[in-house]
């Protein structure tokens, strides 16, 4: 018995002892701490919690939520505070040393961020660990998200050490570059260094990734590389062992690097087998790059590219390529070999508007030879384009003057006669407008005098058209052109006469200075080939250097107003308020002396035959700025009118409003009608000039432009004018004049309604599934429900489109060259189609009617599989025949990951 005492005066001493260590001293304690040094905690909202604190452990009120705190530690454990929170609620063990956070929990040290459902944190062996919640789906939410700088990735769970910075991480998935690596256990080594095995690398950014490289063991440096052993390709959860990569490197830096360009590799029957576009790309700095990228074909066939992009900040930035190609074709010694050089220029160069607003420098340069496209362009549009042209410029304004000067270099070029112009150099010097009569502390209106002003420009050419091939065996002297030019224009004071007409007077004066001049000889029995266009092959011409100055002025008075007339219905109830006519009338008389008088010394007057016929040939013909001054004196007085057609109609579209209230749209009748012509006075015949008529208009959405021209003169059997007006001459329509050019050319657009487009109400336009239609009513009334409409129950499909095509016709009238006319018409068709949110189609072609040819037609047919994308282009016939498929994954860093099957328009016999 008195062992069963003693027993039972231990457990009651055990109780005393165990209620007096959990329940009084900690009770003790906590009233013994300064109250600064109690955590803050701040109520929000009650929210239960089912977990169950351990027996050594503090448990704070679960309705004092969203709980933040810094928790101070001393100085050797950590080298900054940890911050962080809960929207649930927080557990602080006894001895400080262990915080349990739950729902939405957030810890934040130095520049690294965790978000987790619950997390674990323990000061002591400076470890945190965190997880999601599973839901009643078996879904895990508010998975464990780490960042680190610019690192962040998302978990399943996570245990991460403060002091060493390793941690291990199951179910992860994280970002790299374009990639995703998800694995099921990686190991952190390093602040951005990882270990992992069985992982995972897409660019697919779907949870489940359509396609990935199983890598079996890999090490990923963040921002650097990924480095994995034997791989194998993933594609829909079917494993490809073979090809097998026994190990792989993948670049993975946020900034651009250096390395190799890995070649594309194909057939092509005319060239053969082909690497293309390999090469190596060089990170030469912050300023500038380069690529260097080669073609090689089994057939002889090469090429090379030299690409660079530079930049310097706030000054400027361009870029720059150099193509070459030699192309072979045929076998060597058969009549059928041909081989052939090809060279592509490309350089833009922009200046930022804040380096230096006086001046400017810029560059657009397109310079290739005439064959490079149609024998080296795999683009479409480069196929279709025949002309380039370039354009370098220097530009300097001098500040606080009316001057500024520029410096162009110019190219132009047509592809199809490789015939190609040059500009170099081309100076120009202007004068904005200056007002030499007008004081600069004026008071007062101006006064007549003072609103003359005066502007000037001066331009400098050395130009020369001519052949590709012969450019660099072209003589400077021979066959470069060049000469200044000036232009004074004197801006007369324009008035206003009875304050409807106003009237504005000018002199024009122009000069140019030409540094050689034609000289015109008859040669009895000559016979030369190369004269100039218009010259006997009877008549010398030779080219005499020396200083040519050549002037021309004109005086003008021209004048206009504009005249109004209104029509409104009288029917109150019409739905059309009115129509208006707006008519602009202008004349202007104009003088031009006779500049092919002896004096000016502009014309020479030449035997032609040996029958004593006479002839007057320019003696600046072909000069860089033009001819010399037309002969004959010149008393012409020009006129013309334009007219607009607008009508003001009810817009019935809006039926809200009351009569009263009613708005008024702008519709467009005839937006320009123009008729032109002019009158010379002093010639002695064919005085009046070929009237030109131009109209637009748009008639139910179909922009329409159709001019004529129209000769008033009638033609002998020749087809040369005689003077003799048509309206005297014929009958009927033919009265009005001779059509010597006629045009008409229209276009339309149309496209399907967006789903967000509104819709007005009436048969056809029903409502959204599950909506139901209401009885129009008053604001201030309830709407009442109807029927639900008959077809809610059918999907709302929907496959929008646009489709456009366009109209030309030309007609040119009857002459020597074209004796029975000239007529051309062309009908071009495009078109874009939605089949599915996925499927899209497109097509665009032309069609001649006149020879019942197609020109370049394409179909494109496309596919999105998400991170993959699927591409049919086929072109049915023309030279560019050929067909394209390909199944590619969309990521620049996977691009030579595709299927391709081709057939290129260079793979026909007859290319």
């Amino acid at each position: 018995m008195s062992i069963l005492r003693i027993v039972e005066t231990e457990n009651i001493l055990n109780r005393i002892f165990l209620t007096y260590l959990f329940i009084v001293f900690p009770f003790i304690v906590l009233l013994a701490q300064e109250p600064d040094n109690l955590p803050e905690l701040k109520r929000t909202a009650d929210i239960s919690t089912s977990f169950l604190p351990a027996l050594d452990t503090v448990v704070m009120d679960s309705t004092q939520l969203a709980i933040e705190d810094t928790v101070k530690q001393a100085p050797p454990m950590l080298d900054a505070p940890i911050k962080y929170n809960a929207e649930d609620s927080m557990i602080v063990s006894l001895d400080g040393q262990k915080v349990f956070l739950y729902n939405n929990s957030q810890v934040t040290y130095q520049n690294i961020e965790l978000g987790a459902y619950y997390i674990e944190l323990d000061l002591e062996t400076k470890e945190i660990f965190a997880t999601g919640f599973i839901d009643s789906t078996g879904e895990m939410t508010q998975k464990p998200i780490f960042k680190q700088g610019i690192e962040e990735y998302e978990s399943e769970t996570m245990r991460y050490n403060f002091e060493t910075e390793k941690a291990f991480i199951t179910k992860v998935v994280s970002k790299q570059g374009e990639g995703f690596i998800h694995s099921d256990r990686t190991k952190k080594i390093g602040e951005e260094v990882f270990i992992t095995e069985d992982a995972k690398y897409t660019t697919c950014d779907a949870d489940h990734p359509h396609f990935y490289l199983n890598m079996t063991k890999a090490k990923v440096i963040s921002n650097k590389k990924i480095i994995t052993g034997p791989a194998y390709l993933v594609l829909e959860d079917f494993p490809i062992y073979f090809p097998l990569l026994p190990f792989g490197y993948f670049p993975n830096s946020p900034t651009y690097s250096s390395g190799i360009l890995i070649p594309k590799y194909g057939e092509e029957q005319n060239r053969g087998f082909f690497l293309r576009d390999g090469g190596y790309y060089w990170a030469a700095g912050q300023y500038f790059d380069l690529a260097v990228q080669g073609d090689i074909y089994s057939k002889g066939s090469w090429g090379v590219r030299m690409r660079t992009n530079y930049k310097v900040r706030y000054k400027f930035s361009g870029n720059f390529s150099f193509d070459y190609a030699i192309n072979a074709y045929g076998e060597k010694g058969l009549d059928t070999y041909q081989r052939s050089k090809q060279y592509k220029v490309m350089w833009s160069h922009t200046q930022d508007s804040k380096a230096n607003p006086n001046q400017t420098f810029s560059a657009s340069v397109n310079l290739s030879s005439s064959g490079y496209d149609k024998q080296n362009a795999y683009n479409t549009n480069d196929y279709l384009t025949t002309t380039k042209s370039s354009s370098v410029s220097y530009t300097r304004r001098f500040e606080n003057t009316p001057f500024n000067v520029s410096m162009n270099l110019r190219h132009s070029q047509n592809t199809r006669d490789s015939t190609i112009s040059l500009s170099f150099p081309e100076l120009t010097f202007s004068m904005a407008k200056v007002y030499p009569f007008r004081s600069k502390n004026r008071t007062g209106k101006l006064k007549f005098y003072e609103k003359f002003g005066i502007t000037y420009t001066g331009n400098f050419k050395n130009t020369i058209d001519t052949k590709e091939s012969m450019l660099l065996q072209s003589s400077f002297s021979k066959d470069w052109k060049n000469g200044l030019k000036h232009n004074i224009p004197l801006a007369f004071p324009s008035f206003n006469l009875f304050k409807y007409i106003n009237f504005s007077p000018g002199i024009g004066y122009n000069e140019k200075w030409y540094f050689k001049k034609l000289n015109y000889e008859y040669v009895e029995g000559g016979n030369f080939q190369n004269n100039p266009s218009g010259v006997p092959g009877t008549v010398r011409v030779d080219t005499i250097a020396g200083f040519n100055r050549v002037y021309d002025y004109a005086y003008s008075l021209s004048s206009s107003t504009t005249i109004y007339g209104m029509f409104i219905p009288k029917d109150p109830t019409s739905k059309i308020k009115g129509i208006r006519h707006k008519m602009t009338p202008s004349i202007a008389f104009s003088y031009r002396p006779d500049f092919g008088a002896e004096r000016f010394g502009y014309y020479q007057h030449v035997q032609v035959d040996s029958a004593g016929n006479m002839q007057y040939f320019d003696i600046n013909a072909g000069g860089v700025y033009g001819a010399s001054p037309g002969r004959g004196e010149s008393a012409s007085i020009s006129f013309g009118i334009n007219n607009n057609l607008e009508m003001k109609v009810l817009d019935t579209n809006d039926s809200t409003k009351t009569d009263a209230e009613q708005n008024y749209k702008k519709v467009k009748l005839i937006d320009n009608l123009s008729i032109n012509s002019s009158y010379d006075f002093i010639r002695d015949s064919l005085n009046l000039a070929p009237f030109r008529i131009q109209a637009r208009t748009t008639v139910a959405g179909v922009n329409i432009n159709m001019g004529t021209t129209l000769d008033p003169y009638v033609v002998d059997k020749n087809y040369r004018r005689i003077n003799k007006y048509a309206w005297n001459e014929r009958s009927g329509i033919s009265k009005l004049g001779r059509i010597t050019q006629a045009n008409l050319s229209f276009g339309m657009s149309l496209k399907s309604k967006n789903k967000g487009d509104k819709q007005g109400q009436g048969q056809g336009q029903g409502l959204t599934t599950g909506e139901s239609e209401t009885v129009g009513v008053a604001d201030d009334e309830e709407p009442v429900p109807v029927l639900p409409s008959a077809y809610d129950n059918y999907m709302d499909f929907s496959m929008p489109w646009d489709v456009g095509f366009d109209y030309s016709f030309n007609y040119t009238g009857k002459s020597s060259a074209y004796p029975n006319g000239k007529v051309s018409q062309t009908i071009g068709v495009r078109g874009n189609l939605s089949i599915t949110e996925k499927w899209k189609l497109n097509m665009n072609t032309n069609f001649d009617i006149m020879a019942g040819k197609f020109s370049f037609t394409n179909f494109n047919l496309s596919r999105d599989l998400h991170c993959w994308a699927m591409s049919f282009s086929f072109v049915p016939f023309g030279f560019r025949k050929s067909y394209s498929f390909t199944i590619s994954a969309k990521s620049s860093m996977l691009k030579d990951l595709k299927l391709q099957k081709q057939q290129s328009h260079y793979d026909r016999s007859d290319f």
